[in-house]
């Protein structure tokens, strides 16, 4: 097994007595700091705010762009990008998925890069959450905080742009 930060194990320890999702106790804190706001920064910042605020609020999706037929739409859709425009970075990428927010009815196109980081932090809070509602009961701690290091490497990895094609 790999040595890990003693500081960063014990504050895992003492989230999982007490789970919460606030982002300010010292556990979530540090990975907030160090991969999630690095993860979900891109240049159109407010939209990013947004998915991040979705995240947490676990209403963001993201599906395939399928054979939908192209709808002609109106001028403020030049901010949710299309097939070939990422609406994150604004730059002309191939988009094959799009997201939507909570239940608002925009969808915005995303590139390869963007979902994999996008995905990297949802899988993150799907498993912490899982852990706050007491659903992990195969793990112990140890295996629960090497399964919460395991995701953060998939956001570090997401963040300087590697990405598996297919997810």
């Amino acid at each position: 097994k790999m040595l890990a930060d003693l500081s960063l194990y014990n504050e895992f320890r003492s989230w999982k007595d007490e789970p919460t999702m606030d982002r300010t106790c010292p556990f979530l804190d540090k990975i907030y700091q160090e991969d999630i706001f690095p993860c979900l920064t891109f240049s159109k910042s407010e939209l990013a705010s947004a998915v991040l605020e979705a995240v947490e609020n676990n209403t963001l999706s993201i599906e395939p762009v399928g054979l939908q037929p192209v709808r002609f739409v109106k001028a403020s859709a030049v901010e949710c990008g299309g097939p070939k425009k990422c609406a994150l970075t604004g730059q002309s990428k191939s988009c094959k998925h799009r997201i939507k927010l909570g239940d608002s009815s925009n969808y915005y196109y995303i590139s390869p890069f963007c979902r994999y980081r996008i995905t990297s932090v949802c899988n993150f809070f799907t498993y912490i959450r899982y852990i706050q509602q007491g659903l992990v009961k195969q793990q112990d701690v140890d295996q629960m905080f090497w399964e919460v290091m395991q995701l953060r490497k998939e956001m570090s990895l997401a963040k300087l742009g590697y990405f598996k094609e297919e997810l």
